[in-house]
Protein backbone atom coordinates (compact mmCIF):
# COMPACT_ATOMS: atom_id res chain seq x y z
CA UNK A 1 0.00 0.00 0.00
CA UNK A 2 2.51 2.27 0.62
CA UNK A 3 4.59 1.27 -2.20
CA UNK A 4 1.19 2.08 -4.34
CA UNK A 5 1.18 5.61 -2.76
CA UNK A 6 4.75 6.78 -3.20
CA UNK A 7 4.33 5.77 -6.67
CA UNK A 8 1.11 8.29 -6.93
CA UNK A 9 3.10 10.94 -5.40
CA UNK A 10 6.18 10.87 -7.82
CA UNK A 11 3.88 10.82 -10.96
CA UNK A 12 1.83 13.53 -8.92
CA UNK A 13 5.37 15.29 -8.91
CA UNK A 14 6.11 14.82 -12.11
CA UNK A 15 3.43 15.76 -13.84
CA UNK A 16 3.62 19.23 -11.20
CA UNK A 17 7.20 19.79 -12.62
CA UNK A 18 6.25 19.40 -16.04
CA UNK A 19 3.17 22.30 -16.02
CA UNK A 20 5.87 24.30 -13.64
CA UNK A 21 8.01 24.57 -16.83
CA UNK A 22 5.64 25.06 -19.60
CA UNK A 23 4.24 27.88 -17.52
CA UNK A 24 8.45 29.29 -17.24
CA UNK A 25 8.80 28.62 -20.77
CA UNK A 26 5.08 30.64 -21.36
CA UNK A 27 7.10 33.62 -19.34
CA UNK A 28 10.00 33.39 -21.27
CA UNK A 29 8.36 33.48 -24.36
CA UNK A 30 6.62 36.25 -23.06
CA UNK A 31 9.68 38.46 -22.25
CA UNK A 32 11.17 37.48 -25.50
CA UNK A 33 8.26 39.18 -27.68
CA UNK A 34 8.52 42.73 -26.77
CA UNK A 35 12.07 42.08 -27.38
CA UNK A 36 11.66 41.14 -30.75
CA UNK A 37 9.18 43.39 -31.58
CA UNK A 38 11.16 46.60 -30.36
CA UNK A 39 14.35 44.68 -32.24
CA UNK A 40 11.42 44.75 -35.46
CA UNK A 41 10.48 48.40 -34.63
CA UNK A 42 14.47 49.55 -34.82
CA UNK A 43 15.41 47.83 -37.91
CA UNK A 44 12.38 49.14 -39.56
CA UNK A 45 13.68 52.86 -38.08
CA UNK A 46 17.21 52.60 -39.12
CA UNK A 47 16.00 51.68 -42.96
CA UNK A 48 13.89 54.65 -43.04
CA UNK A 49 16.80 56.54 -41.47
CA UNK A 50 19.19 55.90 -43.98
CA UNK A 51 16.99 56.32 -46.74
CA UNK A 52 16.17 59.64 -45.38
CA UNK A 53 19.74 60.39 -45.63
CA UNK A 54 20.50 58.96 -48.82
CA UNK A 55 17.89 60.61 -50.50
CA UNK A 56 18.78 64.20 -48.76
CA UNK A 57 22.49 63.56 -50.24
CA UNK A 58 21.35 62.61 -53.46
CA UNK A 59 19.01 65.53 -53.91
CA UNK A 60 21.55 67.71 -52.77
CA UNK A 61 24.65 66.96 -54.51
CA UNK A 62 23.84 64.43 -57.17
CA UNK A 63 20.43 65.55 -58.66
CA UNK A 64 17.66 67.98 -58.69
CA UNK A 65 14.03 67.51 -59.91
CA UNK A 66 13.25 69.89 -62.48
CA UNK A 67 9.72 71.30 -64.34
CA UNK A 68 9.66 73.44 -67.54
CA UNK A 69 7.61 76.26 -66.33
CA UNK A 70 7.87 77.95 -70.18
CA UNK A 71 8.12 77.94 -73.80
CA UNK A 72 11.40 79.30 -73.81
CA UNK A 73 13.37 76.31 -74.92
CA UNK A 74 11.09 74.77 -77.19
CA UNK A 75 11.32 72.50 -79.23
CA UNK A 76 13.85 70.93 -77.28
CA UNK A 77 12.20 70.83 -73.83
CA UNK A 78 8.52 71.34 -73.76
CA UNK A 79 6.01 72.81 -70.96
CA UNK A 80 4.78 70.25 -68.76
CA UNK A 81 8.33 68.18 -68.64
CA UNK A 82 10.10 67.22 -65.43
CA UNK A 83 13.90 66.48 -65.47
CA UNK A 84 16.71 65.16 -63.61
CA UNK A 85 19.72 67.71 -63.19
CA UNK A 86 23.02 66.12 -62.75
CA UNK A 87 24.50 68.08 -60.29
CA UNK A 88 27.98 66.37 -60.59
CA UNK A 89 28.98 67.19 -64.04
CA UNK A 90 30.46 70.50 -63.68
CA UNK A 91 31.91 70.01 -60.10
CA UNK A 92 35.15 71.31 -58.77
CA UNK A 93 36.58 67.59 -58.01
CA UNK A 94 39.00 68.03 -54.96
CA UNK A 95 41.95 65.33 -55.33
CA UNK A 96 43.19 62.60 -57.98
CA UNK A 97 40.61 59.84 -56.43
CA UNK A 98 38.01 61.99 -56.52
CA UNK A 99 38.59 62.82 -59.80
CA UNK A 100 38.93 59.20 -61.21
CA UNK A 101 35.25 58.21 -59.24
CA UNK A 102 32.96 61.48 -60.08
CA UNK A 103 34.84 62.40 -63.99
CA UNK A 104 33.51 66.05 -64.27
CA UNK A 105 33.77 68.67 -66.97
CA UNK A 106 33.82 72.04 -67.95
CA UNK A 107 31.03 73.86 -69.68
CA UNK A 108 30.76 73.82 -73.05
CA UNK A 109 29.48 75.91 -75.94
CA UNK A 110 25.56 74.33 -76.67
CA UNK A 111 25.55 72.65 -73.21
CA UNK A 112 21.98 73.39 -71.48
CA UNK A 113 21.92 74.35 -67.96
CA UNK A 114 19.64 74.92 -65.43
CA UNK A 115 20.89 77.83 -63.06
CA UNK A 116 20.30 80.41 -60.15
CA UNK A 117 18.89 83.52 -61.73
CA UNK A 118 21.44 86.22 -61.70
CA UNK A 119 18.31 88.76 -60.96
CA UNK A 120 16.18 86.88 -58.47
CA UNK A 121 18.69 84.07 -57.03
CA UNK A 122 15.28 82.20 -55.70
CA UNK A 123 14.48 81.28 -59.32
CA UNK A 124 16.05 78.09 -61.39
CA UNK A 125 16.42 78.94 -65.28
CA UNK A 126 17.33 76.67 -68.38
CA UNK A 127 19.14 77.45 -70.94
CA UNK A 128 21.52 76.73 -73.84
CA UNK A 129 25.41 77.81 -73.34
CA UNK A 130 26.21 79.76 -76.62
CA UNK A 131 29.48 81.43 -76.39
CA UNK A 132 31.72 81.37 -73.24
CA UNK A 133 34.62 83.16 -71.79
CA UNK A 134 37.01 85.30 -74.15
CA UNK A 135 34.75 85.02 -77.04
CA UNK A 136 32.79 87.51 -78.86
CA UNK A 137 29.46 87.04 -79.21
CA UNK A 138 27.10 89.41 -81.98
CA UNK A 139 23.36 88.67 -83.19
CA UNK A 140 22.73 90.06 -87.01
CA UNK A 141 19.37 89.67 -88.14
CA UNK A 142 18.95 86.34 -85.71
CA UNK A 143 21.73 85.10 -86.73
CA UNK A 144 24.47 84.14 -83.82
CA UNK A 145 28.47 84.79 -84.79
CA UNK A 146 30.72 83.33 -82.37
CA UNK A 147 34.41 85.47 -83.07
CA UNK A 148 32.52 86.44 -86.38
CA UNK A 149 32.07 83.04 -87.36
CA UNK A 150 27.89 81.86 -87.78
CA UNK A 151 27.32 79.68 -85.31
CA UNK A 152 25.47 76.74 -86.43
CA UNK A 153 22.65 75.65 -84.69
CA UNK A 154 19.96 73.48 -85.54
CA UNK A 155 18.38 73.25 -82.42
CA UNK A 156 16.81 76.55 -82.39
CA UNK A 157 13.20 77.95 -84.08
CA UNK A 158 11.94 81.52 -84.50
CA UNK A 159 8.07 82.12 -84.88
CA UNK A 160 7.95 85.70 -85.57
CA UNK A 161 9.35 86.34 -89.05
CA UNK A 162 10.10 89.36 -88.10
CA UNK A 163 13.43 91.60 -87.52
CA UNK A 164 14.06 94.71 -85.86
CA UNK A 165 16.26 96.83 -87.01
CA UNK A 166 17.75 100.09 -85.22
CA UNK A 167 16.52 103.13 -86.83
CA UNK A 168 15.62 106.82 -85.72
CA UNK A 169 12.70 105.50 -83.49
CA UNK A 170 12.58 101.76 -82.06
CA UNK A 171 12.52 99.55 -78.83
CA UNK A 172 15.38 98.66 -77.25
CA UNK A 173 14.35 95.45 -76.07
CA UNK A 174 12.97 94.47 -79.15
CA UNK A 175 15.83 95.41 -81.39
CA UNK A 176 18.24 93.11 -79.00
CA UNK A 177 16.39 90.49 -79.67
CA UNK A 178 17.61 89.90 -83.25
CA UNK A 179 20.42 91.98 -83.41
CA UNK A 180 22.57 92.32 -80.58
CA UNK A 181 26.71 93.37 -79.74
CA UNK A 182 29.21 92.61 -80.53
CA UNK A 183 30.25 91.41 -76.70
CA UNK A 184 32.73 89.92 -75.38
CA UNK A 185 32.53 87.71 -72.36
CA UNK A 186 34.42 88.06 -69.62
CA UNK A 187 36.01 85.71 -67.75
CA UNK A 188 34.33 83.43 -65.62
CA UNK A 189 30.69 84.44 -67.56
CA UNK A 190 28.96 82.38 -70.12
CA UNK A 191 26.26 83.65 -72.23
CA UNK A 192 22.95 81.94 -72.93
CA UNK A 193 20.21 81.88 -74.86
CA UNK A 194 16.77 79.94 -74.87
CA UNK A 195 16.03 77.71 -78.35
CA UNK A 196 12.56 79.45 -78.71
CA UNK A 197 14.85 82.36 -79.57
CA UNK A 198 11.86 84.68 -80.44
CA UNK A 199 10.75 84.48 -76.80
CA UNK A 200 12.90 83.75 -74.33
CA UNK A 201 14.23 86.15 -71.35
CA UNK A 202 18.21 85.16 -71.53
CA UNK A 203 21.65 87.37 -71.56
CA UNK A 204 20.55 89.38 -74.06
CA UNK A 205 18.07 90.93 -71.98
CA UNK A 206 20.25 90.46 -68.53
CA UNK A 207 23.72 90.01 -69.24
CA UNK A 208 26.16 87.48 -69.01
CA UNK A 209 25.71 84.36 -66.78
CA UNK A 210 28.01 83.92 -63.79
CA UNK A 211 29.40 80.00 -63.96
CA UNK A 212 29.48 79.86 -60.44
CA UNK A 213 25.55 80.10 -60.49
CA UNK A 214 24.87 77.27 -62.60
CA UNK A 215 23.50 74.04 -60.69
CA UNK A 216 24.03 71.52 -63.19
CA UNK A 217 23.19 69.86 -66.95
CA UNK A 218 19.50 68.09 -67.81
CA UNK A 219 20.32 64.86 -67.89
CA UNK A 220 16.96 62.78 -68.19
CA UNK A 221 13.10 63.65 -68.86
CA UNK A 222 11.31 60.91 -66.28
CA UNK A 223 7.97 62.56 -67.11
CA UNK A 224 6.15 64.74 -69.12
CA UNK A 225 2.47 65.68 -70.01
CA UNK A 226 0.51 68.52 -72.29
CA UNK A 227 0.66 71.35 -69.50
CA UNK A 228 -0.98 74.65 -70.44
CA UNK A 229 1.09 77.79 -71.30
CA UNK A 230 2.04 79.78 -67.99
CA UNK A 231 0.41 77.25 -66.05
CA UNK A 232 2.67 77.99 -63.06
CA UNK A 233 1.14 81.41 -63.15
CA UNK A 234 -2.17 79.75 -62.82
CA UNK A 235 -3.26 78.83 -58.79
CA UNK A 236 -7.10 79.08 -58.52
CA UNK A 237 -8.88 75.76 -57.56
CA UNK A 238 -10.45 75.17 -61.08
CA UNK A 239 -6.71 75.76 -62.32
CA UNK A 240 -5.49 73.40 -59.70
CA UNK A 241 -7.72 70.86 -60.95
CA UNK A 242 -7.30 70.81 -64.54
CA UNK A 243 -3.69 70.70 -64.03
CA UNK A 244 -4.32 67.60 -61.85
CA UNK A 245 -6.76 65.64 -64.82
CA UNK A 246 -3.68 66.87 -67.55
CA UNK A 247 -1.36 65.19 -65.61
CA UNK A 248 -2.84 61.91 -65.13
CA UNK A 249 -4.42 62.05 -68.71
CA UNK A 250 -2.34 64.43 -70.75
CA UNK A 251 0.92 62.52 -70.75
CA UNK A 252 3.25 62.42 -73.31
CA UNK A 253 4.23 58.90 -73.26
CA UNK A 254 6.99 59.16 -75.96
CA UNK A 255 8.95 61.76 -74.03
CA UNK A 256 9.10 59.68 -71.32
CA UNK A 257 12.85 58.76 -69.89
CA UNK A 258 14.40 60.22 -72.79
CA UNK A 259 18.03 61.33 -72.34
CA UNK A 260 18.32 65.18 -73.17
CA UNK A 261 21.59 65.76 -75.45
Amino acid sequence: MEYIIGKIKVKAMARLGKKIDREIEEIKEKDKKPEREKSLFREYFELIAETAVFVFFVMTYVVQAFQIPTGSMEPTLLVGDFLLVNKFVYARPQGAVESFILPARKVQRQDIVVFKFPRDLSKDFVKRVIALEGEKVEIKDKEVFINDRPLEEHYKVHNDSQIFQKNNHYQYDDVIRDNYGPVVVPPGHVFVMGDNRDNSLDSRYWSFLPTTYIKGRPWLIYFSYEAEKDAYLKNGLKDRVRKFFRFLFKVRWSRLLRVIF
